[in-house]
Formats: C-alpha cells, sequence, structure tokens
C-alpha cells in the first residue's frame, strides 16, 4: 500500500532514526492485511512491520534487539494503540 504515513507510523519511524541511528530503516504500515481481524480499526495504523540495519545492533542477540525496538515503542505498543508490530532487526553485514 503506497499510503503516505499516518501519525503513528511517523512516530515509530521518528524514535528508531532517533535513539539507534539506523543505516536502513522501513516502517510498513501492513493494517490493510489485517482488515477485520482482531486489533484492526478502521483508519488503519494498528499493525506494522519495522525493517532495520544499526551498528548499535552488533553483538547483540535477538531477543535484545526486539526489547530495544519494543522499549523505545512502548507508547505506541499500548492497548489501544499498535495491535502488532513485526521487527526485523539486523547489524551490518548481516
Amino acid at each position: 500500500m503506497n499510503a503516505a504515513p499516518g501519525p503513528v507510523a511517523k512516530r515509530i519511524r521518528e524514535k528508531l532514526e532517533n535513539a539507534l541511528s539506523p543505516q536502513t530503516l522501513e516502517v510498513i504500515d501492513e493494517s490493510h492485511l489485517h482488515a477485520g481481524h482482531a486489533g484492526s480499526r478502521p483508519g488503519g495504523e494498528t499493525h506494522f512491520r519495522v525493517k532495520m540495519v544499526a551498528q548499535s545492533f552488533s553483538g547483540k542477540s535477538l531477543i535484545d534487539r526486539h526489547r530495544k525496538v519494543n522499549e523505545l515503542l512502548a507508547d505506541e505498543l499500548k492497548p489501544d494503540g499498535v495491535h502488532a508490530l513485526a521487527i526485523e532487526a539486523h547489524a551490518p553485514g548481516e
């Protein structure tokens, strides 16, 4: 879906860029794929996929990388916020 990013997507991008200075970052709103399912709401911005490469992930386990992203986005992940967040977090060269 090629719609302009909404306010939640923009906040996610801003928080991850400010905290992790990723080399690459994609914030993909996949809400349209989940219409009518649990957590879906009119207007979308409920289901996201984040793909990123950041030097700060070097030497960190997959669990530690996910924990960091979840910690940074805690406000967005509160109830009535983002329902699902898929994370693809890599260090450079992976």
